[in-house]
């Protein structure tokens, strides 16, 4: 074996172990994305749990009210479907949009359900409200540090698929989409969770 085959073989080795080192640098940021996702996830679904039960707990006191329930039990399984959607891919930037719309949506609700609420003053006072609300309260606020958690490994994953050396393997990995953000579409929701206050 000449000189020459021995360099040409060293220098095929090391590009080999770059390709390997870009590849498992992409799956190690796009699994902590989904990890990150995986956490929202936990939060949603106990919000989610959590709202028929505050409106099972309101129907007594809110007789004249069923299409303010109504709109809150519609936007909560509007908002778990998209839930599912993302959770079967968070990667899928159309999923995350849609989530993100049914959350407003959601939020929108409970705002409306809170205005309501504040015209029973007998359920406002009830335990078993305020404990749900409290629940809510932490529920939101898991939320918001989960979300925050997935748009910092998503902005990672971005940063490193679009940087050189990176971006000229991604592709050929199945890297090529972008991932996308968990955003509101009113900048006031990303500020502040939803208040539900009894």
């Amino acid at each position: 074996m000449t000189i020459s085959t021995m360099v040409f073989l060293v220098i095929l080795a090391a590009l080999g172990l770059w390709a390997v080192g870009i590849y498992n640098n992409l799956v190690r940021l796009r699994n902590r994305f989904k990890n990150a996702f995986a956490q929202i996830e936990v939060q949603l679904k106990r919000r989610y749990d959590l709202i028929p039960n505050l409106v099972e707990t309101a129907k007594a006191y809110m007789k004249h009210e069923s299409a303010t329930l109504e709109a809150v039990i519609a936007a909560r399984n509007a908002a778990a479907k998209g839930l599912a959607a993302v959770a079967a891919d968070p990667g899928n930037v159309g999923a995350i949009a849609e989530l993100a719309g049914a959350e407003g949506a959601l939020a929108g609700t409970l705002s409306k359900f809170s205005m309501v609420m504040e015209a029973y003053p007998d359920l406002k006072a009830n335990q078993n409200m305020m404990q749900l609300s409290e629940e809510l309260t932490s529920t939101e606020n898991k939320v918001a540090f989960s979300r925050q958690a997935f748009n910092d490994q998503v902005m990672a994953y971005n940063t490193y698929k679009q940087s050189f050396p990176a971006v000229i393997m991604a592709g050929m990995f199945g890297h090529s989409q972008d991932a996308g953000l968990l955003e509101f579409a009113d900048s006031a929701q990303i500020q502040a969770a939803p208040k539900v206050s009894f």
